[in-house]
């Protein structure tokens, strides 16, 4: 399908003033070749913000806006092309008649991040190739270089991936769980597609605004957020799908209990008499698939098993 847009563009949402004082004033030099200047770390500033990109067609095809929550210690750029120069996400959902927005959450990319300890309590993390490697699922030990050999991961774009990886703060929840609600509140009514730690997000902002929710496709979720004085039942009119890829019961690694707790989060849903469907794709007969199935060899394939169930769930215009 020929993609006719409308506008490209984006936004930031979210953030709060900051004012810092009492820190030491300094020297830098700016530009190469150019005399010092005054540095001066005290005043205003705003921090907590996310950043959206987005593309709106001219003749949508899909009832609500669909966007894009990446992972951990990523930004959007997962979902626009992949590490080997494919096209993501972004566009494959795109042809397939969807608004998409695509955002860099809070301290990610474009959002940007803030002075620590003054405004961030903690220090970032850094991810290792070593950890992206095994961590991921796409190899046993990264030293000796083993990986799975009917793996779905583009090796030879490992490098290229590793590109991609930004620092990350474990003490940023709340101003992230903010600013994804407010993103939602003035989107209104949308479609959540979220990766990894986004899927922890995207729960929390159903549950925290459902009306603004039409549908929630969790893919490897890393967590579940904390439930109570939540009641599951207000999510009744949000179909649910969560999406696994291969390998998370296999040997030794922490998706067995991620998995574990989200599938518990599962049953608790259709308890509560919600339409929470489990999608695990060696079930489906695609094998291979590591923790970055959103940007591996058969991506599209994987997009297209979530675009059928998106018709399935009556999210696009003239129905199933």
């Amino acid at each position: 399908m020929a993609v006719v847009v409308k506008d490209i563009g984006s936004f930031y949402v979210g953030g709060r003033q900051v004012s810092l004082s009492g820190l030491p004033i300094e020297q830098a030099q700016l530009t190469k070749g150019s005399p010092p200047i005054t540095v001066d770390p005290n005043g205003d500033f705003m921090s907590g913000q996310m950043y959206v990109q987005y593309v709106r067609q001219e003749n949508p095809k899909a009832k609500y806006p669909l966007l894009l929550w990446h992972g951990g210690g990523l930004s959007g750029v997962c979902f626009e092309t992949t590490p080997d120069g494919r096209p993501g996400w972004q566009m494959f959902f795109l042809t397939q008649g969807h608004d998409v927005y695509v955002s860099d959450s809070v301290e990610r990319g474009r959002a940007s991040w803030s002075r620590f300890p003054q405004i961030y309590p903690g220090q970032p993390l850094f991810r290792t190739k070593k950890q992206a490697w095994e961590t991921f699922r796409i190899g046993y030990s990264y030293e000796e270089g083993t990986y799975r050999e009917a793996t779905q991961f583009p090796l030879d774009a490992f490098d290229e991936f590793m590109k991609q990886s930004i620092p990350r703060w474990a003490c940023n929840d709340e101003a992230t769980e903010a600013a994804y609600g407010q993103y939602l509140k003035k989107m209104g009514k949308s479609v959540i597609l979220a990766h990894s730690q986004g899927c922890g997000f995207a729960i929390k902002a159903a549950l925290e605004a459902p009306e603004n929710v039409a549908a929630l496709i969790l893919v490897e979720s890393s967590g579940v957020p904390d439930l109570e004085g939540y009641d599951l039942s207000s999510l009744k009119h949000i179909p649910h799908l969560f999406v696994w890829g291969d390998y998370v019961y296999d040997g030794k690694n922490w998706w067995n209990n991620f998995c574990t707790l989200v599938h518990e989060y599962r049953d608790k849903l259709a308890a509560a008499g919600v339409d929470a469907e489990w999608l695990v794709l060696p079930e489906a007969g695609l094998t291979g698939n590591s923790h970055m199935l959103i940007l591996e060899k058969n991506s599209d394939t994987i997009a297209a098993l979530l675009q059928q169930w998106m018709e399935k769930k009556n999210l696009m215009r003239g129905g199933a």
